[in-house]
């Protein structure tokens, strides 16, 4: 349970990410609101599967998938470059990420 709560807290940190930029410096309430409830929904997950996981694993997974989910959003949706060597950037956080897991 404490792993789905991390993956829906770090989903969660790519929507307030998102919603904040769309919100144009809070001057869109609709964006705005979605930012704060997906700010401190994504908060409590990772407090909560914090309960279980270690800290060195959890925060870097959190910030991990909030990072490469915000990239490609921003590619996806924003039309926001994807060079060569922002693709290899997020390649290498995911291996971070990776090897994060695997290590004991």
């Amino acid at each position: 349970m404490a792993w789905i709560l991390l993956i829906a807290a770090g989903l969660l940190e790519v929507v307030w990410a998102f919603t904040m930029k769309m919100s144009e410096g809070f001057t869109r309430p609709l964006y705005a609101a979605i930012t704060l409830v997906a700010v401190v929904a994504s908060f409590v997950m990772l407090a909560w599967a914090m309960r279980s996981l270690p800290l060195g694993t959890a925060y870097p997974l959190w910030t991990g998938i909030g990072a490469v989910g915000s990239f490609l959003a921003g590619w996806w949706w924003l039309g926001e470059s994807a060079s060569p060597l922002r693709i290899a950037a997020a390649v290498f956080i995911v291996a971070g990420l990776v090897m994060m897991k695997l290590a004991p």
